[in-house]
């Protein structure tokens, strides 16, 4: 990336920062920056917005605070001006397995939208985004996308492994030790001890879970610098990163390369085999819909899922793997995995990435390291299909997806148990009121259903504590973690709260699944389905006002991102050309 010299002179009558900065008329605009200690010559410099999801919630983001500040000395020493703002994050981690998971998936809307207002107000001429938690990735990507000014986004970091008795753990070792707990196979005193070491480090979830899915994508979609997803959030070393990123942006600035000329469908795809190839988070499968929407793409969960079948699994990451995103970095990171997936012909190499440079371009000099462990080449993967695929039939019309990675047997065939919400399951579950060769169906958890598409984390782990992982399946209209593994298979549309055949379901109903041919069906004649719908009633929630209810309003389908408003192609004008 050629730095931009800090003399250059940029001309702002093309840019959104002059209706705060230029001319008489906008004097009562420029005393509020004087104020704020700033000269003329950086008031008539390009506005950059350093936007950040840092907040005390979690240490997902705690680290973030203090890698803007290195964004913003790399602004500055490349002509701009920066201007640090930050958004909201609902953190899985502590959100999960309560009510509070209804605002997970909803604050990805506000996120992008917070972000979207700040940009907007305050006419910023470009954006680095800094995110740590599951949404806050994909939220800070929608809205560089539908802003569509000169955009960089950099992750936050992921957190060190923690040791137990020889062993590197995450979180998802304390949650699946919750449900050993509960069966008598751990004791008290152990899951005190583990949960007290887990976690030793700010950053996000260490495996390869939603958090670090969506960091790979951000490079490989071209968004992010090359490798620069990788460093665990405490190095140091991401400091030259982020700085790196701040200089970079004010190089999109002078070349005018703006988001919507990097996110394309081939980019798009280059995401999808990313997520595949790493055994990522099913999450994925609403998140890069989401995004190809904010550029008026269609790339619904049908094209991921596409990409997803297609893709080796190369990738022996956590939670079906052995390792975590730290020995990822040290093997060379998210450049090494690209490099393997170009090599064996997997990557659009062609893409423009905020380098200014080709996918191709970037990954020219990176080499494929022999002595690990980590990734595979292509030509000798773990499995031949994706650690990710997409089912569909006669119980989920409109699809849905399930992670493979790591999964011996890929068909299962069992009776329904119906749950109208995640909290009676889990206490069934808790109380090991299910048999083995069951399927726990969890409905009325949708978009819309929810409202808000919970994941489904605790449950999941407390039958994988209770070694029952591999011996009942799981299926739900809402979301599973991207720490989630087993038969577990989610985002089955259309929903319950919309008539879906998953809320038509009785106990006792034999569902199939295949995820080898791909498919999702319940052994009930047409005739039967049909007749079950006509006497189907809606439901109302328990969220009849505030922003759950509103979210509820506007949600759309799952196959399709879960977003909230028409997208790109409803556009009559876009933010960066006002």
């Amino acid at each position: 990336m050629p730095d931009v010299p800090a003399t250059r002179a940029f001309d702002k009558s093309r840019l959104p920062s002059r209706h705060v900065t230029q001319g008489p008329e906008r004097a009562p605009h420029r005393s509020y920056y004087y104020a704020m200690g700033l000269t003329r010559a950086e008031i008539d410099q390009p506005f950059i917005g350093v936007a950040t999801c840092w907040n005390e919630a979690a240490p997902c983001n705690i680290a973030l605070s203090r890698q803007a500040q290195a964004v913003k000395l790399g602004v500055k020493a490349a002509g701009g001006t920066p201007r640090e703002f930050t958004t909201i994050t609902v953190t899985d981690g502590i959100a999960m397995g309560h009510a509070g998971m209804k605002s997970s998936l909803v604050s990805r809307e506000v996120i992008a939208d917070s972000v979207e207002l700040t940009m907007r107000g305050h006419c910023y001429d470009g954006i680095v985004g800094l995110a740590g938690c599951d949404k806050s990735l994909p939220g800070m990507m929608m809205a560089m996308v539908r802003l569509n000014v000169p955009s960089v986004f950099i992750y936050g970091g992921s957190i060190l492994p923690g040791r137990f008795r020889g062993r590197d753990v995450t979180v998802v070792d304390v949650f699946e030790a919750v449900g050993k707990h509960s069966c008598g196979a751990m004791s008290e005193g152990d899951l005190v001890a583990l949960e007290a070491v887990a976690c030793p480090s700010a950053g996000s979830c260490g495996g390869q879970f939603t958090a670090n899915t969506m960091a790979c994508v951000a490079e490989a979609i071209g968004l992010a610098l090359p490798g620069s997803s990788g460093a665990p959030a405490p190095y140091e070393s991401r400091d030259a990163l982020c700085e790196a990123s701040g200089r970079a942006v004010m190089a999109l600035i002078d070349s005018r390369l703006r988001p919507r000329d990097i996110v394309t469908i081939k980019s798009l795809e280059n995401a999808a085999t990313v997520v595949a190839a790493s055994g990522g988070s099913t999450n994925a499968g609403l998140h890069l819909p989401a995004i190809a929407h904010e550029a008026g793409l269609d790339f619904d969960l049908d094209k991921v899922c596409e990409i997803f079948r297609r893709t080796p699994y190369i990738a022996d990451l956590k939670p079906a793997g052995r390792y975590v995103a730290k020995d990822m970095y040290e093997v060379g990171g998210v450049p090494v995995l690209l490099k393997a997936l170009l090599d064996g012909g997997y990557l659009h190499g062609d893409c423009l990435t905020v380098t200014g440079r080709t996918l191709a371009e970037n990954l020219a000099g990176v080499v494929f390291p022999a002595d690990q462990d980590v990734i595979f080449p292509t030509s000798r993967p773990i499995s031949s299909t994706g650690g990710v695929v997409g089912l569909k039939g006669s119980l989920a019309p409109q699809g849905a997806i399930v992670k493979i990675a790591g999964m011996k047997t890929l068909t299962f065939r069992g009776p329904a148990r119906c749950f109208d919400s995640e909290e009676a399951c889990f206490a069934a579950v808790e109380r090991r009121e299910y048999r083995e060769g069951d399927v726990l169906v969890i409905r009325y958890e949708g978009p819309r259903g929810g409202p808000g598409m919970r994941e489904m984390l605790s449950t999941t782990a407390l039958l994988y504590g209770q070694g029952m992982g591999d011996k009942v399946a799981l299926i739900t209209d809402g979301r599973f973690s991207g720490g989630t593994r087993g038969f577990c298979i989610g985002h089955v549309g259309p929903e319950a709260a919309v008539g879906g055949p998953i809320g038509l379901l009785r106990d006792g109903d034999v569902i199939a699944i295949d995820a080898d041919r791909g498919s999702l069906d319940v052994e009930l004649s047409a005739e039967e389905l049909a007749a079950r719908r006509a006497a189907w009633q809606p439901r109302q929630t328990d969220f009849q006002s505030g922003a759950l209810w509103k979210y509820a309003q506007q949600v759309g389908d799952a196959c399709r991102g879960a977003v909230t408003h028409p997208g790109a192609r409803a556009e009559t004008h876009v933010y960066a050309d006002i």
